[in-house]
């Protein structure tokens, strides 16, 4: 018996956020071996080689401070605590970011999917993933690699 999978398409378009590349001032633009010495191993996987974190293990899940989530390959800040909620996926969630010019959306069709990727708008990293399944008031949901988003708590 052969069983067929289709996937409804997750692209998402939303008023404000860029689908290519920003040009910016502070625009962050490493080598392959300049990155692999920043990074971690697994950040380097994540943000650089477009990888995911297995679900439920990642840091950052399960913080509840008060304060501010950054980019770890260059320092902008993305997502605060308030829009974060709990979507049961297993990765931190957000229903909206900072600043819309802060990230952008690239069309995703890896793995028989077509997905909408989310990428930091100063170092092109690869964050993570939105969909529009999210509560209110945006009705989106960023699903973030926790091991890409450095937590600074509030002071």
């Amino acid at each position: 018996m052969i069983v067929s999978l289709i996937l409804a398409a997750q692209i998402v378009q939303t008023k404000g956020i860029a689908t290519t590349s920003p040009k910016r001032a502070d625009k962050v633009v490493l080598s392959d071996a300049e990155w692999k010495k920043k990074l971690t191993k697994e950040q380097y996987e994540i943000l650089r080689a477009k990888g995911t974190e297995p679900a439920f293990c990642g840091v950052n899940l399960n913080q509840k401070d008060e304060g501010t989530y950054f980019c770890v390959g260059c320092g902008l800040p993305l997502f605060e605590h308030k829009t974060k909620f709990d979507s049961h996926t297993g990765w931190p969630s957000f229903y909206k970011p900072i600043d819309t010019k802060n990230i952008w959306f690239l069309v995703d069709k890896t793995y028989g999917m077509e997905r909408t990727e989310v990428l930091c708008a100063r170092c092109d990293g690869h964050l993570g993933h939105v969909f529009d399944d999210g509560p209110k008031p945006s009705g989106l949901r960023y699903c973030m690699n926790g091991k890409v988003l450095n937590f600074v708590k509030k002071k």
